[in-house]
C-alpha cells in the first residue's frame, strides 16, 4: 500500500542509517565467528535486527548460542553462560550474568546492548525444552515473509513507543516487536491493521496459521504461527489494548506527526507536584523499599500483587484508596496510594447477625459482652432487628496502619516481603516524592490516555 506524506517523513526519520546498519551486522558478524571458531554451538542473530525492523536509534543486538537438545538443563547453562562469558570477555567493555528461564550474558560491545543467550537447537518448536528456544522460529518465519511490510513495521513499532504502549516488559504490558510484525503481516500493512484495530472488541483472536489449539483468557489473542498453544499477545493488558484501540481511531480520523512524535509529558518538580496535590485535596501515600535482586519479570508482578493486597488492607480499615500504582527501578521501588481519607473517628460500626437467628446471635453477643469500655464503646444493642456494636477502631491514621506490623502480614510477593521485612519507608504528601520517582509520580498526579494526551496538546 502506497504510504501517505506524512508516513514517508516519519520513515525518513526512523529507518537506520547504512552506517547503522553497517556496525550493527559487524558487531554480530565478529561474535558469530567467535562461536563458530569455538565449535560447541550454532550462532544466531534473532529479535528485530535479524529481520531488518528495528529502529534508527536502537542499540539491542540478541544472539543465540545454539546447543545440541541432547545436554542436560544443567549443562546448557554451564557450557552456554562459558561460551557467551568468553565472548563477552574478548568482546564486551562490560558485561553481567542475567537470569530469565535460564542465565545469559548481557554485555556492552561497541556502544551495542547485547544480549548472549544459550538456548536449545530442537528440530520444530514444538519439541522445545525451554521458552527461549522458540524465538529462532520466530526470526525464521518472519524473516521469510516481512519484506514487503519493513516499513509498515517499523511505523507501526514508532506508533506505539509514541503511545507509550510498546514492550511485553512487566511494567508496559504492551505490544512486542515480534507482535508488531505478526499483526501487520495479519491485516497487509500499517492502515489497514489501525483500520481494523479502531472496530476491536476484547475477546478477538487472530490466528495468522489457523492452527488454534486452545482457548486464551486475554483480551487480544494472536496466535503463535510457529505454537498452537501460544498467544503472542498475552503480556497486553486491556488498558494497553484499548489504549492501541482509541490510539488508532484517533489516526484514522485525523492523521498528525504527533501520533509518531507526541509532544513530552512534563515531570513536575515538586513545588508544582504538591501544588497539584494540594488542589485533589487527597492524601499521597508511598511504601519505599529495596528492589529484590531479580529481573523485572519476575518483581513487576510481586509489586502489584503487593499493591493490591495494601491497597485492600486500607479499604478494609476504612482508608478509601481513589488510585494505587508501583513502580520498579534498580535499587528502589515505590508503591504509591492517593486516598480519599486518610484520618478517621475512633468509632467504628459493626453489624451481626439478625437477633431471630438464634446461634450466630449468641455467638456475637458471647464474643463481645466481655470487651472493655477501652475495646467496645457501645452494644450489642439491636437495629432493624440486627445486632450491632460500636467497637474502637485499630487504626484511625492511614499512616499508622502502613507502618504497623498488618501490612507484612497480607499477601505480599515473596521477594516484596522478604524485602519489606529488611527494610521499608512510609512517606506522606509531597515527602513521597524523590527525583528518581519525579516522572511516574508526575504521570500518577496527570493520568491521561495517550489519545487524551495528543488532544490536549
Amino acid at each position: 500500500m502506497k504510504k501517505t506524506a506524512l508516513e514517508e517523513e516519519v520513515l525518513s526519520l526512523i529507518r537506520p542509517t547504512p552506517e547503522e546498519v553497517s556496525h550493527i551486522n559487524g558487531v554480530a558478524q565478529r561474535i558469530l565467528d567467535r562461536i563458530r571458531a569455538d565449535g560447541r554451538a550454532e550462532g544466531m542473530v534473532v529479535g528485530s535486527v535479524a529481520r531488518g525492523t528495528w529502529i534508527h536509534g536502537d542499540r539491542d543486538l540478541d544472539i543465540f548460542l545454539l546447543f545440541d537438545p541432547s545436554l542436560s538443563r544443567e549443562e546448557l547453562e554451564e557450557q552456554g553462560l562459558s561460551l557467551a562469558r568468553a565472548i563477552a570477555a574478548a568482546e564486551a567493555e562490560r558485561f553481567r550474568e542475567k537470569y530469565a528461564e535460564h542465565p545469559y550474558i548481557n554485555a556492552s560491545i561497541d556502544g551495542l546492548d547485547v544480549d548472549l543467550v544459550p538456548c536449545y537447537r530442537v528440530e520444530s518448536a514444538c519439541s522445545i525444552k525451554s521458552a527461549v528456544d522458540r524465538t529462532p522460529f520466530h526470526t525464521v518465519y518472519i524473516r521469510e515473509r516481512i519484506q514487503p511490510f519493513i516499513d509498515d513495521v517499523l511505523l507501526l513499532k514508532q506508533f506505539a513507543k509514541a503511545g507509550g504502549i510498546y514492550g511485553s516488559d512487566q511494567m508496559t504490558e504492551g505490544f512486542a516487536g515480534y507482535l508488531c510484525e505478526l499483526l501487520v503481516l495479519s491485516y497487509g500493512g500499517f492502515l489497514p491493521l489501525l483500520e481494523a484495530a479502531s472496530r476491536w472488541r476484547p475477546g478477538i483472536i487472530i490466528d495468522p496459521a489457523g492452527h488454534r489449539a486452545r482457548d486464551f483468557p486475554e483480551p487480544l489473542v494472536v496466535v503463535d504461527p510457529v505454537d498452537p498453544k501460544r498467544n503472542v499477545s498475552a503480556s497486553v493488558s486491556l488498558t494497553r489494548m484499548c489504549e492501541f484501540i482509541e490510539l488508532a481511531r484517533g489516526y484514522i480520523g485525523e492523521p498528525g506527526r504527533a501520533f509518531f512524535f507526541p509532544p513530552p509529558r512534563p515531570v513536575l518538580s515538586v513545588d508544582e507536584a504538591a501544588c497539584l496535590l494540594s488542589r485533589r485535596g487527597t492524601f499521597l501515600y508511598a511504601i519505599v523499599l529495596p528492589t529484590p535482586p531479580y529481573i523485572e519479570d519476575i518483581v513487576v508482578p510481586q509489586l502489584r500483587k503487593s499493591l493490591d493486597a495494601i491497597r485492600g488492607l486500607l479499604d478494609r480499615h476504612g482508608f478509601s484508596v481513589n488510585r494505587a500504582d508501583c513502580e520498579m527501578h534498580e535499587e528502589t521501588s515505590m508503591l504509591l496510594f492517593e486516598l480519599l481519607v486518610e484520618e478517621l473517628p475512633s468509632v467504628v460500626r459493626h453489624a451481626g447477625p439478625p437477633v431471630w437467628n438464634h446461634v450466630n446471635a449468641s455467638r456475637f453477643s458471647s464474643k463481645y459482652l466481655p470487651c472493655s469500655e477501652n475495646e467496645l464503646f457501645s452494644g450489642p444493642f439491636i437495629e432493624d432487628g440486627l445486632l450491632i456494636v460500636e467497637k474502637r477502631r485499630a487504626y484511625t491514621r492511614a499512616g499508622d496502619l502502613l507502618r504497623s506490623p498488618e501490612v507484612l502480614q497480607v499477601a505480599l510477593g515473596k521477594h516484596v516481603k522478604q524485602a519489606m521485612e529488611r527494610s521499608y519507608t512510609v512517606h506522606k504528601g509531597i515527602e513521597c516524592y524523590r527525583e528518581e520517582f519525579a516522572p511516574f509520580i508526575s504521570g500518577f498526579l496527570q493520568k491521561y490516555s495517550p489519545m487524551t494526551w495528543l488532544a490536549r496538546h
